[in-house]
C-alpha cells in the first residue's frame, strides 16, 4: 500500500488541516450595552466597519459603547388585505356584491358555482 493513504470523509466532518502557520487578522473587542444590563464583547477585524447597534440575547437592541443611536427612518405603513381590496372597488361596489350575494344565497339557488347546475333550484 501506499504511504499516504487516503481518508475517506463525510458532509459535515472536521477538516484535516491544523491551525499551524495560521496567521490571524488583527482583532478589535468592542463592546454593546444593552438596556436589560447585559453586556456584550465581540470580537472585530480592525478593517471591519462596526454597526452602532447589536441584537441582545434578550431580543432587545444593545448600543455600541460610547455610541449613538442611529435615526430611525419612516417605516412604511402596512397594507392589509382590505387595503388592497379598497385600491381595486369602492366600498358601493362591494355592498353592491354582497347584497347580489345573498340575495342568490337567499333564493335557495343550489351548487350556484358549480358548472353545468347554475340555476337550480333545490
Amino acid at each position: 500500500m501506499a504511504d499516504g493513504a487516503l481518508r475517506g470523509t463525510r458532509l459535515g466532518t472536521l477538516s484535516y488541516e491544523t491551525d499551524e502557520n495560521v496567521r490571524l487578522a488583527d482583532r478589535q473587542a468592542v463592546y454593546y450595552d444593552c438596556s436589560c444590563g447585559t453586556t456584550i464583547e465581540l470580537p472585530f477585524s480592525l478593517e471591519a466597519e462596526i454597526p452602532s447597534v447589536w441584537e441582545c440575547r434578550c431580543g432587545a437592541e444593545a448600543l455600541l459603547r460610547g455610541g449613538q443611536w442611529p435615526e430611525k427612518k419612516p417605516e412604511k405603513p402596512v397594507r392589509t388585505h382590505w387595503d388592497m381590496l379598497l385600491e381595486r372597488r369602492s366600498v358601493a361596489e362591494l355592498e353592491e356584491l354582497l347584497t347580489e350575494s345573498l340575495d342568490i344565497l337567499r333564493s335557495g339557488v343550489d351548487d350556484f358555482y358549480e358548472s353545468g347546475n347554475k340555476g337550480k333550484k333545490k
